[in-house]
């Protein structure tokens, strides 16, 4: 099945590519201009991995964020508050429970601010609530099944491993340390009440689903584009191996710098993973590369933004250190363990 959906895509990619080169050669021709960089290996490389790539992420999208959202229906945000609520979950197990819940929950950095207030009035521990918060965006379902699809399941196992773990610890360490007081007073007298939790058919379940693909790919398809195009650049023309010179095992410092670069930009994963899998292509190890996406998705300046309306800055600084602390640690890990 797979390989006849991968032929059936390669037989459009050579036809959009050819279509596409027939116009821009017909425009370089009306303009006067030299057509001889359309007969390059690198241009006929760049294009085809845009056409391909772009059809097969969005089908892959496609397919994982409908059965996602057939997921998420048994998981609203309702009832994730109150399986973590009135003392349901306490120590080390309310950390684990809170990441692992975080896996399947809707969650991006607009939504950060009401559910925080909602986890802390329904009485969620602070340390767990910051499980939660960092086990949505960091551990995200979509790069996992695209990362498995694109590098294997060794890699898609390694990166679901080690994001709940990084939620996991980083929520005890905020709990052990007690920075309740560093949370915005506000928070503390904000009263949201219960809300009732509808039990949806089967129907309306593949209706939302439906509606859900239509509603992300809306929102995420200029990210995916720009990161697939980039990509295709890389691809065409950046010479095999060129990065393992300057962010390779050897530059001890390449895992900081990848996760400075990545904080203050904004994308999501699905944007990120084409750029990480030419990066990887072009000899950077696998560890930088996905410190350099968990830094965009999970640490990205816009989230600290929005988390400062809830959080006060101490607070603030302890939770943006504790995590590029455990993504440069991941880095690193990952360059040990994958050669």
């Amino acid at each position: 099945m797979f390989s006849a959906i991968d032929w059936v895509l390669k037989q459009i990619t050579y036809y959009l590519s050819y279509g596409l080169t027939s116009m821009i050669r017909w425009i370089l021709s009306i303009l006067g201009l030299n057509t001889s960089v359309l007969e390059s290996e690198h241009y006929k490389g760049a294009v085809d991995f845009f056409f391909y790539d772009s059809m097969k992420i969005f089908l892959m999208l496609s397919v994982i964020i409908f059965i996602v959202s057939i997921i998420r229906s048994f998981f609203p945000p309702e009832r994730t508050k109150k399986l973590l609520g009135k003392g349901k979950a306490r120590g080390f197990l309310g950390n684990i429970f809170a990441a692992l819940l975080g896996i399947v929950t809707p969650f991006c950095s607009c939504s950060a601010v009401p559910v925080f207030i909602g986890f802390i009035e329904a009485g969620v521990p602070l340390g767990v609530t910051f499980s939660f918060l960092i086990s949505s965006p960091m551990v995200n379902e979509v790069a996992l099944i695209m990362l498995w699809g694109l590098f294997g399941w060794k890699i898609a196992l390694l990166y679901i491993c080690t994001g709940v773990s990084i939620a996991i610890i980083a929520g005890m360490i905020i709990g052990k340390l007690k920075m309740e007081k560093y949370v915005e007073d506000y928070v503390y007298t904000i009263k949201m009440g219960d809300v009732e939790i509808d039990i949806p058919t089967w129907k309306q379940r593949f209706i939302d689903g439906r509606d859900y693909v239509l509603e992300i790919i809306k929102k995420i398809w200029p990210y995916v584009l720009i990161g697939i195009g980039i990509g295709a650049v890389m691809h065409g023309w950046a010479p095999e191996g060129w990065l393992a010179k300057y962010a390779g095992k050897d530059n001890p410092f390449a895992v900081f710098i990848a996760v400075l670069i990545g904080v203050p930009l904004y994308s999501n994963a699905a944007g990120t993973i084409p750029i990480v899998k030419e990066l990887t292509r072009l000899g950077m190890p696998m560890g930088t590369a996905l410190s350099f996406m968990m830094a965009v998705t999970a640490l990205s300046l816009p989230e600290i933004i929005i988390l400062r309306k809830v959080l006060k800055p101490k607070l603030l600084a302890v939770f943006v250190g504790i995590m590029a602390v455990s993504i440069i640690f991941i880095g690193y890990l990952f360059n040990i363990v994958i050669p």
